[in-house]
């Protein structure tokens, strides 16, 4: 009996330094960079550090609350860093997947749109809700989904919200009014946010600063892809003569076959919540009580707990300058994406006499720019950032050099605009405007990757309450923009709607500019990010291989 007590008992487990800690990163390369003296600060308490300590305890080499806090050093086989390359890379693709799955579902509607319109008897403007409520429940999904996902982990989130929302796929073929399949697209779409919140998290969970950013190129794909291939396919089954129901019904068995994957193959990546576990386990295989992991800590009353999940976002986007201007920005090229599908028809259908099908061809050079960009950042620039993160060590790379993606892209998206306005008259042959899509989707590419990177490269710890605020504004861009395309289309006719776009694009065009130039500034300003010290240039032994970078 005494020896089989002595296998499963393990001893108190001690801090160490610990490199999958989110503090690491920057406290391990350069102690000039967290200050308690130059750090801005709040009811004397650094954000930063209240942020991290939440959830993970200790930043490494601080000394602990007891010896019985439980931890995961990076080597720990437990650590989801440490998982196999080759499983890491899965658990990426079925991330990617999920948040197609959700895109794909948001503009589906756009090719039965004459169908449920017949069927319902309602007008252009009713039939535009159908995607628009859809986009609208993003709004609403990432103030629940994400915070929640820091609380019971990643995987529950998903298996709760795909049960759902697969339901809400089902009440949308099975409605028999206007009111039944409107308000089943705006539940689906608050179900189907799940992804978009918690995806990207899941990529920081499992990747390092040095892999994350060819990982977040290949998933940067999946919400672009997903909008621009779900006219394609609805229109070719409106074409084909089916009920506009087999749709919905498609997207059924596309979220179905999404929750059995999540429910059998993918594991939950979360660190708090594998501490919890693994302090839950050595309690009961040691019958020792004192065992404990810091997020059972985090107890916070109902106030606390709804000002934590519903404010933070807020709080860091309003006191932020620099966030402000990436928010607007990002809004409104996601906003410009949705636009699309209300504006491509009246180009391409009314203009071109194209069928429903056809019409959801046009979509694919935007996809098929989009796939370049990925593949011109993993061949030109990735290899870039990699030079820089060569030369600055052991310093990490600022975040300013994430933009240089967004230099090239700003001017192409709003170029691209111009493109497409310009050669939409029906006389010019309908190859011009559909190659505008190219340089449209690669700009868009560039720019969602640039300013993603930089968001997280800046704020680190409460990055994740950056991207939820931009989740939620962006999606009210994506919801409100489809409701006015019409409209502007035909009133103003499709080049002077455009050139309208084209002209905004060009105003925030230098925003990425202004950041590269004097982002570093800001950052030493920001309460919220702890990246304000970091220098801004390579070690002087290093100069020649930072100017390559560069």
């Amino acid at each position: 009996m005494a020896a089989t007590a002595s296998t499963t008992l393990s001893p108190p487990p001690t801090r160490s330094f610990d490199p999958s800690h989110p503090s690491t990163e920057l406290s391990s390369r350069s102690s000039t960079i967290v200050d308690p003296v130059d750090r801005p600060q709040e009811d004397d308490e650094d954000i930063n550090s209240q942020f991290e300590h939440e959830a993970y305890g200790p930043a490494p080499g601080e000394k602990p609350v007891d010896p019985f806090e439980v931890t995961m050093p990076l080597d720990d086989p437990e650590n989801p860093k440490a998982w196999s390359r080759p499983y890491r890379w899965y658990i990426t693709m079925l991330s990617a997947f999920l948040v197609l799955n959700a895109t794909f579902a948001s503009s589906a509607p756009e090719g039965i749109i004459p169908d449920i319109m017949e069927q319902f008897s309602f007008g252009q403007e009713v039939a535009t809700l159908t995607i628009a409520l859809f986009v609208a429940g993003y709004c609403v999904g990432p103030l629940v989904w994400g915070p929640l996902s820091e609380q019971i982990g990643r995987k529950p989130v998903f298996l709760i919200s795909f049960l759902v929302y697969t339901g809400f796929q089902v009440g949308c073929a099975l409605s028999q009014n206007t009111a039944s399949i409107l308000i089943f697209r705006f539940l689906g779409g608050t179900f189907a946010a799940a992804p978009l919140a918690n995806s990207g998290a899941v990529m920081s969970d499992i990747w390092d600063a040095d892999t994350r950013g060819k990982a977040l190129a290949l998933f940067t794909l999946a919400p672009f892809a997903g909008p621009t291939l779900g006219p394609t396919v609805s229109g070719f089954m409106a074409v084909s003569g089916v009920s506009w129901r087999w749709v919905f019904w498609l997207l059924t068995f596309f979220a179905g076959a999404c929750l059995l994957a999540t429910a059998l193959t993918l594991p939950e990546t979360y660190i708090p919540v594998l501490l919890v576990k693994r302090a839950q386990r050595l309690r009961k295989e040691t019958g020792d009580d004192r065992y404990w992991a810091p997020l059972e800590r985090n107890k916070m009353a109902l106030g606390q707990r709804l000002k934590h999940v519903l404010g933070r976002p807020f709080i860091v986007l309003a006191r932020e300058p620099m966030l402000i201007a990436i928010t607007l920005y990002m809004s409104f090229i996601y906003g410009c994406i949705y636009l699309l599908f209300e504006a491509y028809p009246i180009v391409f259908t009314e203009g071109h006499h194209f069928n429903e099908g056809i019409t959801g061809l046009t979509f694919l050079p935007i996809f098929i720019g989009g796939v370049l960009g990925v593949i011109s950042y993993l061949i030109f620039f990735n290899p870039r950032y990699e030079r820089a993160m060569a030369a600055f060590k052991p310093h990490p790379v600022p975040p300013e050099y994430r933009m240089e993606l967004c230099l090239w892209a700003a001017p192409m998206f709003a170029l691209s605009f111009f493109w497409f306005g310009w050669t939409s008259y029906p006389s010019v042959s309908y190859w011009a405007p559909l190659a505008a899509g190219i340089p449209l989707g690669t700009s868009i590419i560039f720019l969602f990757l640039g300013l993603f990177n930089y968001v997280i490269d800046a704020y680190l710890f409460v990055a994740a309450s950056a991207l939820s605020s931009m989740t939620v504004v962006r999606s009210l861009f994506g919801a409100g923009f489809p409701l006015f395309a019409t409209q502007m289309y035909q009133t103003l006719n499709p080049r002077w709607a455009s050139t309208l776009l084209g002209c905004i694009a060009v105003v925030m065009a230098p925003i990425p500019f202004v950041l590269r130039a004097y982002g570093h500034h800001l950052r030493r300003n920001s309460k919220y990010s702890p990246t304000g010290h970091l220098p801004t240039k390579p070690p002087a032994k290093d100069e020649k291989a930072g100017a390559q970078a560069v």
